[in-house]
């Protein structure tokens, strides 16, 4: 079950990032202002709006959208309609906002930026695990990110790829070790005794605690037999071979004697046009790092819907509405239709 990261400060100081920049400051403070919304839209004045999918993919970063429109007003209510992971179609609604004009206007471009960024890559993340089902039959390799991501994004972005289908690569330094072709090169002017790649790996698994993964990164097949000749990674990871190499890599682990078989993991240059033919290679995994630096946005689009206005027509919550988070209290204060009073009038 997809579980979506926790709306920690982390989380909330890169989505009050991302309204700042747009607002000039956050809702209330000093010179945070829609210079249109001020300008032309009343505050008295309600609508109601649906969030829908200009194209074919998968959802991701509706969790947020709650959140993020009490930064603007909290009479705000968001209604989804899909989860995140979930396939729609061209034109399907992903869900409904109602509450005041100008709060609504002001927060759409923030709203879309998220849901729109985050779908792409989940979507992405699809293609590249449909093209190896499809390739593969019994037994597939797993589709994996990693560390290319966006700053300050990695964790939303490491999501996304969950929801498309994708395996987390290691979420940073801190969670894992990979040696990779620059620590051996490094490791290799040191002073001492040289060791060979079997005998560096298992010094540093034997300073690791169990339970942490150990990568060893090989760039030829005479770098792989000496990998393979000891106990230590958990995983090799095969940069840049030809589907030839990469089969070859699998017969030498196949025949590798020793108590424990590394799993073996392709990477550099995988695209859509050839994952298929490295996904029957039979290696274990495939780490692509276009998964998340180069994603394109899943065009969602925000429209408003204008309905009759007068006595006992303002835009009510409907049955279901999601639970808000409970913004900041520089969010429930300030100008341009932030923080006003309930609407009396929709549109």
């Amino acid at each position: 079950m997809l579980r979506a990261p926790e709306m920690d400060a982390a989380l909330r100081r890169l989505v009050e990032a991302a309204i700042a920049e747009d607002l000039g400051g956050l809702p209330g403070a000093p010179g945070a202002i829609d210079q249109t919304v001020a300008a032309a839209i009343s505050p008295t004045l309600s609508c109601r709006a649906e969030i829908s999918a200009r194209a074919d993919g998968i959802t991701c970063g509706l969790f947020l959208v709650a959140a993020i429109l009490q930064y603007y007003h909290p009479g705000l209510t968001w209604t989804p309609e899909v989860a995140d992971g979930q396939a729609v179609i061209r034109g399907q609604r992903l869900g409904a906002i109602a509450g005041p004009a100008g709060a609504l206007l002001s927060a759409e471009r923030v709203v879309l930026n998220f849901v729109g960024h985050l779908s792409g890559i989940a979507t992405l993340t699809h293609r590249f695990v449909k093209a190896v089902e499809a390739a593969v039959e019994g037994e597939r390799p797993v589709i994996c990110d990693t560390r290319k991501t966006t700053p300050g994004w990695r964790r939303l972005e490491k999501y996304a790829v969950r929801c498309g289908g994708g395996v987390n690569h290691r979420l940073g330094l801190y969670d894992a070790v990979m040696l990779k072709d620059t620590h051996l090169a490094a490791w290799g002017k040191q002073a001492g005794p040289a060791k060979s790649l079997a005998e560096l790996a298992a010094q540093v698994r034997a300073a690791l605690p169990r339970d942490m993964t150990l990568w060893l990164e090989v760039e030829s097949l005479e770098q792989l037999a000496a990998a393979l000749a000891g106990d230590g990674p958990d995983i090799i990871l095969l940069d840049n071979m030809t589907t030839q190499q990469l089969r070859q890599a699998v017969r030498m682990r196949r025949q590798r004697r020793g108590t424990r078989r590394p799993l073996l993991e392709a990477s550099g240059g995988i695209s859509l046009a050839n994952v298929a033919a490295i996904a029957r290679t039979g290696v274990d995994r495939i780490s692509v790092g276009a998964l998340t630096h180069s994603a394109s946005s899943l065009d969602v689009a925000m429209e408003v819907l204008f309905e009759p206005s007068g006595p006992g027509s303002p835009a009510r919550p409907a049955a279901g509405e999601q639970d808000f988070v409970e913004p900041p209290s520089s969010a429930t204060s300030g100008r341009a239709g932030f923080g006003e009073s309930p609407p009396s009038a929709t549109c």
